[in-house]
């Protein structure tokens, strides 16, 4: 992702995409409504709220270089934006409110963003619904009573769940399924029942779900039940869970997770080479640390000195909108790495290591998104770093060669 804050930027990009999915692609006018007593009302540009939804509006991905210039880019495409500090029925710090027109119609969205990215869309124009972004979502507008249209659709498609959803003005079938319903079934529907329209949401996770999930575990007690007599390394109990969770081989999961330390040690590299951002608070700092740190001039730290260059560096890129990753978060984005990623060099210890650390790690995270939260809107700033360091702590013991018990 780019930006400074992923439950403000990522998230957003995410939501933003959801609600283009909603209209078909065509936007013509869009409404924004942040609650005066949540975090975003004061926060919304300069965490990168505005930012990010344009993108999503716009169909770009959190990682598009020009996140940053998407206010202007969505001035260009002639789409008008109102954004409004109002009450909200939503309790969350992070709730967003979408109210987007174009020549067919009015669609309205409420949304959560919940930590490190991750998002919750809780109601589509005033029907309660769950959508994360980890299925092909299908929503069949009625114009008339869905059950008969719902028990056609359970005795002939395929799919992972199928919801009948009414709210006070509008009425549709949720579909969440692994990929669209096909151009010929959709024609079928059409023929068959008096359906107003169908909207296509596209997932934006990376890792999709299934209806067949059943993960080992998911608590650190459950975790050390299901080891008690295989005697697994953290780092293979975290292939365990991933495995199960996204329905994938151990290769691919050792593949994504050496793709992920491969943005990170490309954000570190550049925050080395030198970093520049007019709107941030502090500048390019990590050269002449290291700089310093190869000149012996610096007290010998140890490890500690390549961690805090790693981590500064990292840091640095975030700041001036490169390419990084959210571990656990933006804000947070630098000590996972930094720690795992520096330790391990300064140990002189190979990329298959750091994979291995780094799913360890990875695992900790799984356990505090699960039952905490890394939104520091609703946990404090120890959300966010605190839960970077005990994934850190865990990746550096993996490293040190320790056992899952310690």
């Amino acid at each position: 992702m780019r930006g400074p804050s992923s439950s403000h930027c990522a998230a957003a990009v995410r939501i933003g995409r959801i609600v283009r999915d909603l209209m078909d692609g065509e936007i013509q006018d869009v409404l924004i409504e942040f609650d005066p007593n949540g975090s975003l009302a004061t926060t919304h540009e300069s965490q990168g709220s505005d930012m990010g939804l344009f993108a999503g509006l716009l169909g770009w991905d959190a990682t598009d270089e020009r996140m940053a210039e998407s206010p202007e880019w969505i001035q260009e495409a002639g789409i008008p934006i109102e954004i409004k500090i109002t009450p909200l029925e939503s309790d969350h710090p992070n709730a967003y409110k979408m109210t987007v027109s174009n020549a067919k119609g009015v669609h309205s969205l409420t949304a959560v963003s919940t930590g490190g990215g991750i998002i919750e869309v809780i109601e589509i124009d005033g029907v309660k619904v769950s959508i994360v972004g980890d299925y092909y979502e299908t929503l069949i507008y009625l114009k008339f009573d869905g059950n008969q249209l719902l028990k056609h659709l359970l005795k002939t498609i395929s799919a992972d769940e199928i919801h009948l959803l009414s709210g006070d003005t509008a009425q549709f079938i949720e579909i969440k399924s692994q990929s669209f319903l096909s151009q010929e079934t959709i024609t079928l529907l059409h023929a068959q029942f008096k359906i107003q329209s169908i909207k296509q949401i596209t997932p934006v996770l990376p890792v999709m779900s299934h209806k067949e999930i059943n993960v080992p575990f998911i608590t650190c007690a459950e975790m050390l039940a299901y080891n008690r007599d295989q005697q697994l390394n953290l780092w293979e109990l975290a292939i365990h869970y991933e495995r199960k969770r996204g329905a994938i081989t151990h290769d691919q999961v050792m593949q994504k997770m050496a793709n992920i330390i491969t943005i990170m040690e490309n954000a570190i590299d550049a925050g080395l080479a030198g970093t520049e951002y007019a709107d941030r608070i502090l500048g390019y700092q990590s050269g002449n640390f290291h700089t310093q740190m190869k000149s012996h001039n610096l007290i010998d730290g140890g490890v500690l000195n390549q961690i805090i260059l790693y981590t500064t560096a990292l840091m640095e890129s975030k700041s001036a909108m490169g390419l990084i990753v959210a571990a656990p978060t933006a804000g947070a984005c630098g000590g996972l790495p930094g720690a795992c990623i520096g330790a391990a060099k300064a140990m002189g210890l190979s990329q298959d290591e750091i994979v291995k650390a780094m799913l360890a790690g990875g695992i900790i995270g799984v356990f505090i998104a699960a039952h905490a939260t890394f939104a520091a809107e609703i946990g404090g700033c120890q959300a966010e770093c605190g839960s970077g360091s005990g994934m850190a702590a865990a990746a550096l013991a993996t490293l040190a060669g320790g056992s899952t018990q310690q």
